[in-house]
């Protein structure tokens, strides 16, 4: 089962590419223009996040795929890495992978030149780690 982090993780990876989130039943396309801020999800994110969980009447499914966010989050479904192109993707959690990555009409994509999308990372914490380490191996004889 896709946890509602792993969801929510789905979302802001494919957001990061330009992918668009489809409310079908009042038709509207969502896009955050910023889907972080430092080591955060955006302001932005967080409303279209909170639209999705407030209203799972709406159908909400990421372009280009067909499974709605409540669907995901049923126990039904799973997130892994893309066979293709490593990005989050779902899959039904009875053994066989849907066949639809939200990649699939993105002839750029994978693109190994550019950064891959990724998760809020915290400075700091990243930072701290850093200097412990390099602290440690300062300290070795």
């Amino acid at each position: 089962m896709a946890s509602m982090t792993e969801v929510k993780q789905y979302l802001a990876y494919w957001f990061q590419l330009g992918k668009k989130l489809i409310l079908s039943k009042s038709n509207r396309q969502i896009l955050p223009r910023q889907v972080y801020q430092g080591d955060r999800y955006s302001a932005e994110f967080e409303s279209c996040w909170a639209e999705i969980i407030a209203h799972p009447e709406e159908n909400a499914y990421l372009e280009g795929t067909y499974q709605t966010i409540s669907e995901l989050l049923s126990p039904k479904w799973d997130i892994i890495p893309c066979a293709r192109c490593n990005m989050p993707v779902p899959m039904i959690n009875l053994g066989f992978i849907s066949p639809n990555c939200p990649c699939s009409d993105m002839d750029s994509w994978p693109n190994q030149e550019l950064p891959p999308p990724h998760v809020p990372i915290n400075t700091r914490q990243y930072l701290d780690q850093l200097t412990k380490r390099l602290e440690a191996k300062d300290s070795e004889p």
